[in-house]
């Protein structure tokens, strides 16, 4: 059901305990001026949801909307400018500025997440409970991972792609990553403008050096702990998706299996310094590094895959990774799929449905081809997209 109503903050829910398995749902979202949706009011039972629609309706919009609701920019990466509903005559009204708000229910807790446009309009604010809230807060209470086409390539794109990947996955278990990140690359980039402008200041060099190093290391070592955990993970999954073995090279991230943090920071600056004074401006650290997955069955580097192979391991990566915020945080991913069902074989799509069946936070599917959703059936709930209108 659709209605036109404003998306600003609700804080009643109305709870529906039918599936107690289900431990982490939204039962309520709505939007106002988000992307092609003018307004919309949708109420949500605990079931699947299975968004049904034509190419360009707005199915992975309104996954957009939800994956707003954890810390970070979405799954578009978009900039909070981005979001404004393209038909506003005025998007720098205050009355036209993009909102959207969320019931999620974590056990029996109900939640509101509110998202939008400061007054000012200069930076984009969550609430919670109609309370100012910051990104750390959000991160305690909601969790999101999502799927989409545009990580089929995860695979074969650059370093860069696989680095942010991981870092997104590593912000659900420490928060204190994301500012570690930004820390280091401003930093970085900082070093990096003063060598290109030739300033001789060793004592600056240093201090600078010395944040990178340590920074660095401690991006490094969260990324290591990640990828451990998730080894562990997929070797006791039982699935019809392939296994496979990550690690994290390049940059010095080996050298933290034999080496303490504190000779690996020593390490790093050294080298840092060496090249300085030989006017290369290189240095080991995490933006060196990169992840390398191997399909175990085939003892196959994952970029060497299949393109349906390469869908299936990353299916893996993000079971497994919501099955460790489960069992570890007690907080279970609101999980996104958008059009899942492309490049999976019916088989393997079958299995994905009853390996999320097994999962206590809620999914959401999305597909142009009712068919290839047609496993759910009376198990799930559907909502047909039709250019910004839901049915």
């Amino acid at each position: 059901m659709a209605s036109t109503s404003t998306a600003h903050s609700d804080a009643t829910c109305a709870l529906n305990v039918k599936n107690k398995k289900i431990s982490h749902w939204i039962s309520k979202i709505r939007l106002s001026n988000f992307r092609n949706y003018r307004e919309v009011d949708l109420e949500i039972q605990k079931a699947p949801v299975i968004l049904i629609g034509k190419n360009g309706s707005g199915k992975t919009n309104l996954l957009e909307a939800i994956s707003l609701l954890a810390p970070g920019r979405g799954l578009r990466r978009a900039g909070k400018d981005e979001f404004c509903y393209k038909g506003l005559i005025d998007p720098s009204s205050n009355s036209n500025r993009w909102a959207l708000s969320a019931n999620l229910i974590t056990d029996n807790t109900c939640w509101n997440i509110g998202s939008g446009i400061s007054e000012d309009g200069s930076k984009r604010i969550i609430k919670i409970n109609e309370q100012r809230e910051s990104n750390e807060m959000l991160s305690q209470i909601c969790a999101v991972s999502w799927l989409t086409p545009q990580m089929d390539g995860l695979f074969l794109d650059g370093p860069n792609s696989r680095r942010r990947f991981i870092d997104r996955l590593a912000i659900a278990f420490d928060p204190g990553h994301s500012g570690r990140l930004l820390r280091f690359y401003k930093s970085y980039r900082e070093r990096n403008r003063m060598l290109a402008n030739h300033v001789k200041d060793s004592i600056w060099y240093n201090l600078n050096e010395t944040v990178l190093s340590e920074t660095g290391v401690a991006i490094m070592a969260t990324r290591q702990a990640l990828i451990s955990d998730i080894n562990r993970t997929v070797q006791n999954m039982q699935m019809e998706f392939p296994k496979f073995f990550a690690q994290m090279t390049g940059g010095g991230a080996e050298l933290l299996q034999n080496m303490s943090a504190l000779d690996l920071e020593e390490k790093i600056k050294q080298e840092a310094k060496r090249n300085r004074e030989a006017d290369d401006n290189s240095m080991m650290g995490p933006h060196m590094t990169d992840l390398n997955v191997t399909h175990l069955e085939k003892n196959q580097s994952a970029n060497e895959a299949s393109t349906g192979e390469q869908k299936a391991l990353l299916v893996t990566f993000i079971l497994a990774h919501a099955h460790l915020q489960a069992n570890r945080l007690k907080k279970p991913p609101l999980l996104l799929l958008d059009d899942v069902a492309a490049l999976l074989d019916p088989w393997r799509r079958d299995a994905l449905f009853y390996a999320c069946e097994a999962l206590s936070g809620q999914v959401w599917y999305s597909g142009s081809d009712e068919q290839s959703l047609s496993f759910f059936k009376s198990k799930a709930q559907y909502f047909y997209v039709d250019n910004g209108i839901i049915s």
